[in-house]
Formats: structure tokens, C-alpha cells, sequence
């Protein structure tokens, strides 16, 4: 009796134990979250950005950091310290190829240039991607990584927050329900470059400097051709160089013209113009930067219109402190009120303005729109709103190819494709031919086709040659 007495004891204490993991989840308490209801996520790119992307997704432990990976010590030394357990590596192709059993999701915050054929690699094993705004560096890669989505069911997000926002919801309502008329024409600005851009690079000036032993600068140039350390590129002043970012355009642009971009649901333009600030090393004596963007630029871009009473949208874009001129009926502090920037809607009936992601939104003229009742926003509102944005793909991730978020590649990837269009027109007006621009006109766009077809040599920058290696 005392040995079967023993036996049953242990053999009910082994099943106890081994039942522990398959307990019903209320039975556990209100606030737990069982392992496999977490998701498991590698970031590429710890610092700047990456560092926002990283804490919201982590979100205090509601899901997973696995995995870890950065070109600079410096910038991966916070989150390494953070999560001691997730292996750490300086080459993405290195972590897909050791880690990726380990995590379903890839953060990508690098600079502009790697974007792409790191989200592309991703996907290609068929890993969720969230990827930092712009969507990539060319226009070519949007469309590429659009198609890859859809080819290989993938849950994405671009980090364009401002998507997420409620006043995106609400503009995007007010303007489809026709609140202030037939729209035609919209204007966006920004306060961007906070960095240096217009100025004489350090490659352009023969300068170098010891590579810091934290950083592996042949993975930071990555795609981008072979030039010489300095401290200029990076962390973040890298926006400012063509050959790794895309200027104060595609650093605001997918913020601020993503809203009308929705709201009046446009499609690829037909065409696009612009002019540039100018910059002069001496009397009369222009200077040509080729190595990086311009101070300021203005691009004005046309599309057509799917409102049958409007022939097409004009849509222009200011920054380097650039602004539209103030209409009659709406005060100068209201339209400039946002440090960051702003848009102005131009309607049949009326006026509305809103600041960094539509925030804010107002209607001119006042007396006219005071007391309206407004139409309630169709999409639902994101849980955190702004701060939501990588929650709302972590939980989309966790149902599936399908599931929706506020900026996914379907919906990102044209916007990008649109506004990197704005530099494909800036470097054509830079572009200089025996003391001439050609490329100062306006531009035809076959957006289907991606292809300019009234100036070939614009056409170069809608695919660039990846240096080093990388492929898409």
C-alpha cells in the first residue's frame, strides 16, 4: 500500500507539473500574457529612431526583443544592455541567416539607403516588416517592396506615426465627405533641414577621419559607393547626402503629405516641377553641392482627379523655411502655429489647415464653418494614437497577412513612390550641361511605367546601383 500510495503521489505530482503549460488563460490572472501570445522581434537599428520603434514594441514586455543588430556599438549599447539574451550583430544578412527561426517580425530604422534590400531579405523568409519612413531611398524599391508584400503575405507598417493619428482619420473624412467643397489644390511645408544641407561635403573637400572602433563602416555604406569616414555622416546628419538620404522631403514628406494623399485618395502624378535654393561661394560665383541636397526647394506636383468637378490636383511642397502665402480669412499665427510644419487644404467652399500630421484641424473662414456639425470619422481611431503605430503592426502581425494597419506598403508605397519624386525633380534641376540646366522644366511621369519621358536623364534616379554586393 505505501508503494502504490508512492507511485500514485508521483505520478500525479509529474502531471500536475506538466498540465502548468497548458492552463487556460484566465486561469492564470487578469494582465498575464502567455508566451506564445507574444510576438518575436529583431531590430535592425538600435539608436535614433530605432530606439523609439524598439521601446514601443517591446511595450514593457507585452512582446518580444530577440534579436538585435547595428553598425555602431554606440547606438546598440542601450538595448544590448536591455535584452542580454538576444544575440547582437553588426550584418543583418548575419542575423537572417543564424537568428531567424528565432523572431516572426523585423524592425528595420537604418538610414535611407539600406532600407529596402534589408526589408526585401526579410520578407523574402517571410518575416512581418516595420520599416522607418521613407519606405526606401528610390522609387523603384517602393514598388518593389509593395509587390513583395503581396507576393510573400506579409504583415507591414512604414513609420510614418502620423497614419495612426486621429486627425488623419478626420481630415481624410471631412474632405471625402465634401465638408469644404471640390478640392484642387493643397500646400505642405516643413521647417526641415535642422541639418546641414547646401553645404560643401567633407568627401567634396577631401576630408577624412579615423573610423571609430565601435563602427564598421563598410556595413554602414552598405549599397552606397566606397568614400571616406567622417563624422558629418553620421549618427542622423546622413539625411542631408544623396547618397544616404533623401533630404528634408523624404524626411517630412511622408509625415505631412501622406494626409492628402489619403483624403483625396491620389494616385501617381503626371507631373512634377520645382526650383532650388541657391547657394554662392562668391561674387557672383555659384556653388554646386552635387554631394548633398539643397538648402531649400519648393516641388509643386499635379494629379489627376477622381472628383468629376475637378480637372487635377495640384499639390505643392515647401521646406528650408519656404512657405505658402496666407490666404484672406486665415490668420498667420493659425497656419504657422506648428514649429514642424503644416498643409492647407484649398476647397470650393472653403479652407482647412492642420500642422504635423493634420494635427489641429481648422476650417476657414470661421463664420462660415462655427457650430457645423461634422461628419464622425469612418476608420476607427488607433489605440494610443501616434504611439500606437508600432503596437497596432505588433498586434496585426499576431493575426495574420491581412490584417490591417494604418500604413501598410499598399498604402505606403505609392505615397513614398510620390514623394521621392520631389528629389528625382530636384537633382534634374541641379543637373548642369555646358553651363546649362536641362532639367529645369516640368516633368512628364509615367507613373505605371516609372518612367520620366520628356528628360532621360532624370531617369536614373528612379533605380540606383547598389555598391558592395546588395541586391533587392
Amino acid at each position: 500500500m505505501e508503494n502504490s500510495s508512492r507511485r500514485n503521489f508521483i505520478k500525479n505530482s509529474v502531471v500536475a507539473a506538466t498540465s502548468f503549460y497548458i492552463v487556460p488563460r484566465h486561469v492564470l490572472g487578469r494582465g498575464f500574457v502567455a508566451p506564445s501570445d507574444k510576438l518575436n522581434i529583431a531590430a535592425i537599428g538600435c539608436g535614433g529612431k530605432g530606439d523609439v520603434n524598439v521601446r514601443l514594441s517591446f511595450n514593457n514586455g507585452s512582446d518580444n526583443i530577440v534579436a538585435l543588430c547595428d553598425v555602431d556599438d554606440r547606438q546598440s549599447k542601450k538595448y544590448r544592455e536591455k535584452f542580454p539574451n538576444a544575440p547582437y550583430f553588426k550584418d543583418y544578412r548575419q542575423m537572417l541567416d543564424q537568428a531567424a527561426k528565432s523572431f516572426d517580425a523585423v524592425i528595420v530604422s537604418t538610414p535611407d539607403h539600406m532600407h529596402a534590400p534589408i526589408a526585401m531579405a526579410a520578407m523574402q523568409l517571410g518575416k512581418h516588416v516595420y520599416v522607418e519612413k521613407p519606405l526606401t531611398h528610390d522609387i523603384y524599391e517602393a514598388r518593389m517592396l509593395t509587390e513583395a508584400a503581396r507576393k510573400y503575405k506579409c504583415v507591414t507598417q512604414m513609420g510614418n506615426q502620423g497614419s495612426s493619428g486621429d486627425s488623419t482619420r478626420m481630415i481624410e473624412t471631412y474632405i471625402q465627405q465634401g465638408v469644404i467643397g471640390h478640392v484642387s489644390k493643397v500646400e505642405c511645408w516643413t521647417n526641415r533641414p535642422v541639418w546641414p544641407q547646401g553645404v560643401k561635403s567633407p568627401k567634396d573637400k577631401g576630408e577624412s577621419q579615423p573610423v571609430p572602433p565601435e563602427v564598421d563602416w563598410k556595413l554602414w555604406l552598405g549599397t552606397a559607393p566606397v568614400r571616406d569616414y567622417h563624422e558629418a555622416y553620421m549618427p542622423f546628419r546622413w539625411r542631408g547626402y544623396w547618397n544616404f538620404g533623401t533630404g528634408a522631403l523624404g524626411d517630412m514628406g511622408c509625415h505631412f503629405m501622406d494626409v492628402p494623399f489619403r483624403a483625396l485618395k491620389l494616385k501617381y502624378p503626371t507631373s512634377v516641377e520645382c526650383s532650388v535654393g541657391t547657394v554662392y561661394a562668391d561674387f557672383f560665383q555659384e556653388a554646386f553641392f552635387d554631394d548633398v541636397c539643397p538648402p531649400s526647394s519648393a516641388i509643386h506636383l499635379t494629379f489627376p482627379s477622381t472628383d468629376r468637378k475637378v480637372k487635377e490636383i495640384k499639390l505643392s511642397w515647401y521646406d528650408g523655411g519656404i512657405r505658402p502665402q496666407v490666404p484672406e480669412g486665415v490668420p498667420y499665427e493659425v497656419m504657422f502655429a506648428n514649429i514642424d510644419g503644416g498643409m492647407i487644404f484649398h476647397g470650393s467652399k472653403g479652407m482647412l489647415t492642420g500642422g504635423l500630421f493634420g494635427e489641429n484641424p481648422r476650417l476657414f473662414p470661421v463664420e462660415k464653418f462655427d457650430g457645423k456639425k461634422l461628419p464622425t470619422p469612418e476608420k476607427p481611431f488607433v489605440e494610443g494614437k501616434t504611439e500606437g503605430h508600432q503596437q497596432q503592426w505588433v498586434k496585426a502581425c499576431k493575426q495574420g497577412y491581412g490584417a490591417y494597419t494604418s500604413s501598410s506598403f499598399e498604402e505606403s508605397g505609392p505615397l513614398t513612390e510620390t514623394v521621392l519624386m520631389g528629389n528625382l525633380a530636384t537633382r534634374s534641376f541641379m543637373f548642369r550641361e555646358n553651363g546649362k540646366f536641362p532639367g529645369r522644366k516640368k516633368l512628364l511621369w509615367d507613373g505605371e511605367n516609372q518612367k520620366i519621358t520628356n528628360f532621360d536623364y532624370a531617369n536614373q534616379f528612379v533605380k540606383r546601383q547598389y555598391q558592395g554586393g546588395y541586391s533587392l
